[in-house]
Formats: C-alpha cells, sequence, structure tokens
C-alpha cells in the first residue's frame, strides 16, 4: 500500500514565570535569552524595597521577585499511516526560556560589605533562574521520548490523541517539579545565604 504522511501540530504550549531506538526523527531545540530590570539602593534595606517593587511577578503570583524564568514549551509530531496503522515519524519539541535577571545600578557608590551581599544574593538569584531552565530542559527531553515511544495506533487522530495526553502529563509534572524546587530553595534560603557568604569572606581574605 502507499505510505502517506501529514505532519500535525502536537499541542506543547506552556508559558511559566520555567538514546532513542527506532527509526523516528526527533530533536529537542533550546533557546536560551536574558533580559534585566534595573535597580537602585545604597543599603541592603534600600536594594531588597527595591527587587520587592520592580522585580518580575510570576505567573501565579501577584507579588514581585528577585529574578523569573519565562518558560514556554513547543513542537510539532509527525505522523505516517502505513497498512491500516498509524506511526510517529518524528518529533520536534521546542523550548524557548528567557531568564530575567535584577541589575544594580549603585555600585560605584556602594561600601565593600554591600557589594559582598549583592554579588553573593545576585548570583544566588542566577543559579535559581539557571536551575529553572534546567528542569524545563529536562522536562522537554523526557516529552519528546515519551512521544517517540508510543505505539502504533489504528489512525492518526487515535495518535495524535495519544501524544496530547503525553504532552499534558508532562507539563502537569513540570509544572510539579518547579513547585517543588522554589518550595525547597525558599526553606534553605537563610542557611544558603549565610553559607555563601562566609566562602565569598574567606576566598577575599585568601582563607
Amino acid at each position: 500500500m502507499p505510505h502517506a504522511s501529514r505532519h500535525i501540530r502536537v499541542p506543547l504550549a506552556l508559558l511559566l514565570l520555567f538514546g532513542i531506538s527506532g527509526t523516528a526523527d526527533a530533536t529537542v531545540v533550546v533557546r536560551k535569552s536574558f533580559s534585566y530590570f534595573d535597580i537602585k539602593g545604597d543599603s541592603a534595606d534600600a536594594l531588597d524595597a527595591a527587587l520587592n517593587a520592580r522585580g518580575p511577578i510570576a505567573m501565579g503570583s501577584s507579588s514581585h521577585h528577585p529574578g523569573a524564568t519565562k518558560i514556554r514549551f513547543g513542537g510539532n509530531a509527525s505522523y505516517t499511516e502505513s497498512n491500516g496503522r498509524c506511526y510517529i515519524s518524528g518529533v520536534k519539541v521546542t523550548l524557548d526560556t528567557e531568564i530575567i535577571l535584577p541589575r544594580w545600578r549603585d555600585r560605584r557608590h556602594a561600601s565593600h560589605e554591600l557589594s559582598l551581599i549583592w554579588d553573593t544574593l545576585s548570583a544566588d538569584i542566577r543559579r535559581h533562574e539557571e536551575r529553572h531552565a534546567e528542569i524545563a530542559r529536562e522536562h522537554a527531553q523526557r516529552m519528546e521520548k515519551a512521544i517517540l515511544a508510543l505505539p502504533p495506533a489504528k489512525d492518526c487522530d487515535t495518535l495524535q490523541a495519544k501524544a496530547t495526553e503525553v504532552t499534558t502529563r508532562e507539563t502537569q509534572l513540570h509544572d510539579e517539579d518547579q513547585a517543588r524546587f522554589d518550595k525547597i530553595e525558599a526553606i534553605n534560603f537563610q542557611s544558603r545565604m549565610q553559607r555563601l557568604m562566609t566562602y565569598r569572606r574567606q576566598q577575599l581574605n585568601g582563607e
């Protein structure tokens, strides 16, 4: 029988403030960008207030945050019909992440201690947001593998529905992993900052 191939968009869309066997083709396309918002302040309290006033607002939240990561999944799958069955012939998952970070404009007038505090805090904010992007990348790869692993179906509409179920499930798992990470980070924030400050002081003092 002749082979018929059609390309159907798999609904992988999600926006947040985060070796395969076989012959099917697959790829995860990851694009990452950075943007910044400016803050001012000449004391730790002033910087904290500026972050709370000017930081980005994450999806599902009404408060400002010191940093954020916008995450969008997308992609499409190709289906091939042959001998009365429909097969996944290709999957392309895309992931776009935009990491939003603070930029301090008053550093040249600041004390050495305040600069140390800021360097420690800003590095931790960046690490935190980079991890959000990494969690999203891991789930994009899992989504791709799960769609590729789908067995043939009696028709392409049925197979497309199964692919949609996969993306819905993986999206939910992604959300849960991101929320879990934020919860753990919030609990450990004070002890982590104290440890990082101590480490940075030791580095500066050559200890």
